[in-house]
């Protein structure tokens, strides 16, 4: 199967323009694509990673990547998806933000040789003078159709800012220049940001003529990224100090039965046939599917040591055994009340409740266990020599879970 029909086949492609040129690029290797990545954070997140193993897998066919890195619209900030107006960030910040966008990138691209590009729009937004971009692009960009576009809808309901406004021109503009300074002849982005790719497509069309090539698809990429990239607590990091390996495993290994087949098939690079055959796979079945699909994404992440740590970790938590892989907090005197520590105290110091009001609700719900016996008493109370050695593992519910150690 070639690249193409596999990413049908994976079900990532979710609308093309020129489809049969597309088929026809990808597959023989030729296309230059580009996806953007505006730095709102000082890591990406599962969100990106859909992005970034699309983009392993069109460079494993031989097509070449152009990660570009929004320094210049991340000072404006994409208003898609958003009903509110995105915090505006300092330079400072943007170029840090960057910075560590770049370290993580190259974990799974092959920036070697020529072989993919990292580029900043900072490099070509900043330098240009107003006015000119009034004249040479703004002809070419209708109000009346920019205003219909499905990424400024939510925004309309609230206010649309005129800084938000010029998000589309500036997207289309980095289209327009990596066509022309590197050859980039076709896009990728999520489906909300189908309108912002067409325009690009149209901009380099009425700037360079009808025969000038660059082409469009779009993906399930920010649409489903973000759902499975939010968890009730925050967003799911590939920045191990941000999310831990052992928690980027368990988050994989919590996910919805319905989801699981879906995201092994989207995500991973397990054969395709590998996968087919679990589609019939129901009840415990699910769970083994689960333990593939976080083993695999928690490798393809961190590596195959911080994997296969994760998974005997997680093992070892569900069978009550050896916990030393799960992630630890360590217990000191001066987290003692006269030489000792009650349940709540134990739950907020290892941040499995924000408050101690809430921390007695989980006690009292049923929902807290210390070493695999459950704690019905809030009065219930430890002093430190009961966490010295192995330690003490602490469970708040099915999925929060920490060791804590005496120091």
């Amino acid at each position: 199967m070639k690249i193409y029909e596999e990413l049908v086949a994976r079900g990532l492609i979710a609308q093309v323009t020129n489809e049969e040129e597309i088929r026809e690029m990808i597959n023989n290797g030729k296309a230059t694509f580009y996806i953007g990545f505006d730095p709102t954070a000082d890591s990406l997140h599962v969100g990106h990673f859909m992005a970034l193993c699309l983009m392993k897998r069109l460079q494993m066919a031989g097509n070449k990547p152009i990660a570009l890195l929004g320094g210049g619209t991340g000072m404006i900030g994409d208003p898609s998806g958003r009903t509110d107006m995105r915090q505006m960030m300092t330079k400072e910040t943007i170029q840090h933000n960057i910075d560590c966008f770049k370290e993580q990138m190259s974990r799974f691209i092959d920036f070697s040789d020529g072989k993919a590009m990292m580029v900043n729009n900072a490099d070509w937004l900043l330098d240009l003078n107003y006015v000119d971009v009034l004249r040479e692009v703004g002809p070419h960009f209708s109000v009346n159709n920019m205003l219909r576009a499905e990424c400024y809808k939510q925004r309309m309901e609230k206010g649309l800012s005129f800084l938000e406004f010029n998000y589309m021109i500036m997207q289309a503009y980095d289209f327009y220049e990596l066509f022309q300074k590197y050859g980039c002849n076709m896009q990728f982005g999520g489906n909300d940001q189908w309108s912002n790719m067409l325009a690009g497509t149209e901009l380099i069309r009425r700037k360079l003529g009808k025969d000038a090539h660059a082409m469009t698809i779009t993906l399930l990429l920010n649409s489903e990224g973000k759902k499975m990239g939010k968890t009730q607590s925050g967003a799911v990091w590939l920045d191990p100090n941000k999310t831990s390996p052992f928690d980027f495993y368990q988050y994989w290994r919590n996910i919805a039965d319905a989801d699981v087949l879906k995201c092994i098939r989207m995500l991973t690079f397990l054969p395709l046939e590998e996968i087919d055959a679990m589609d019939q796979w129901e009840g415990s079945q699910l769970n083994k599917a689960k333990e593939i699909l976080a083993y695999e994404l928690t490798a393809l992440v961190h590596g195959q040591e911080e994997a296969k740590k994760a998974e005997d970790a997680s093992k070892a938590l569900f069978s009550q055994g050896d916990a030393a892989n799960m992630p630890t907090c360590t217990l000191a005197e001066a987290d003692l009340r006269d030489g000792s520590i009650d349940i709540l105290g134990l739950l907020v110091k290892g941040g499995l409740a924000q408050t101690r009001s809430e921390a007695r609700r989980n006690v009292q719900q049923g929902g807290v266990t210390v070493d695999g016996e459950k704690v019905a008493d809030i009065k219930a109370s430890y002093d430190l020599d009961a966490f010295k050695g192995e330690g003490k593992v602490i469970r708040r519910g099915k999925k929060k879970y920490i060791k804590i150690i005496a120091e």
